[in-house]
């Protein structure tokens, strides 16, 4: 089964940290990339960077920033290929986020 790691996190406490903090989660986050079963991923810029797209009657609308007004917003993603969920809950609690955000565990639709 594929699963999406899913990171959220909290722009401003990302910019709290120091330069160090900052790069030894980097070291942690690339670590994570050389699991075996991770086959994707990426860090997202800032989430006021996003582009909220919606089509109401038709019509193109689109909002700057994400949806929702959050304490935690999407910050990256890893695609992860494990035999079962619990492997890829072992994965997703070794991700940084998982100690100061949240990382979810979902199952990618797989069409044959």
């Amino acid at each position: 089964m594929k699963y999406a790691l899913l990171i959220y996190g909290s722009d401003a406490e990302w910019e709290g940290l120091s330069d160090d903090e900052r790069n030894a989660m980097y070291s942690e986050y690339a670590a994570v990339s050389e699991t075996a079963g991770i086959f994707g991923g990426a860090e997202l810029q800032a989430a006021d960077t996003a582009t909220t797209v919606r089509v109401h009657a038709g019509e193109t609308l689109t909002t700057d920033g994400p949806f929702a007004e959050t304490k935690e917003v999407l910050g990256g993603l890893y695609l992860f290929e494990a035999d079962n969920l619990d492997d890829a809950i072992a994965v997703a609690a070794r991700i940084p986020a998982a100690r100061t955000g949240s990382v979810e565990v979902r199952p990618i639709v797989e069409r044959g």
